[in-house]
């Protein structure tokens, strides 16, 4: 129904933004990822989604990106997965660690979600599985799965998290080695970004 509102900040919450558009302030729920990216008093654009309840309750969900709301859309899709826990998804995590979590069956990677443990983590990886192929990153994972190498990571990524590492931060860090041809080699090189930062 609404693709975007443009308008001015009028307010900022923990979880909510006011736009003001052609006289109208409306209040988004959104990310902090989005909230972020916004300041009191400056133009804004927000990308919508519009949630209706079984009880005719109206909600206004805004994403800076149109990649954030088309990964808001796919996480409600999701059995058991509401708006305010997409949501919460997408406070912690960007929508190319989520794609990168679904491609690799990461579930420790939805570990630092508020309300998400790892059996709602391996039911959105279940459930995503084959709608993220068309983002940057499954085009990237799909080139290392035609290379042998997504089998690699995935253990590379459990190694990490078994030493203790975040799972999204583990993600990320092996996302961006080169190929390998041993899994011992890619643990070191992905420990040596992680020293890095």
């Amino acid at each position: 129904m609404y693709s975007y509102f443009k308008g001015t900040v009028e307010s900022l919450d923990a979880d909510t933004a006011v736009i003001e558009a052609g006289g109208v302030g409306y209040e988004f729920a959104c990310s902090r990822a989005t909230l972020s990216k916004l300041a009191l008093g400056k133009q804004a654009k927000l990308y919508a989604h519009l949630n209706i309840t079984q009880d005719q309750a109206i909600s206004l969900y805004g994403f800076h990106s149109l990649e954030e709301r088309t990964m808001f859309r796919r996480l409600i899709g999701v059995s058991r997965i509401g708006p305010k826990l997409a949501l919460a998804a997408l406070s912690v995590l960007s929508p190319d660690d989520i794609a990168l979590a679904v491609l690799t069956d990461n579930a420790a990677a939805f570990d630092g979600v508020p309300g998400m443990g790892r059996k709602t983590g391996a039911r959105v990886i279940l459930e995503l599985k084959g709608k993220v192929e068309g983002t940057a990153i499954g085009a990237k994972q799909a080139a290392a799965d035609d290379a042998g190498d997504a089998g690699l990571r995935r253990e590379a990524i459990e190694a990490l998290v078994a030493l203790g590492y975040d799972g999204a931060v583990a993600g990320r860090a092996v996302a961006g080695l080169e190929n390998c041809s041993r899994v011992e080699d890619m643990i070191l090189q992905a420990l040596r970004v992680l020293d890095k930062k």
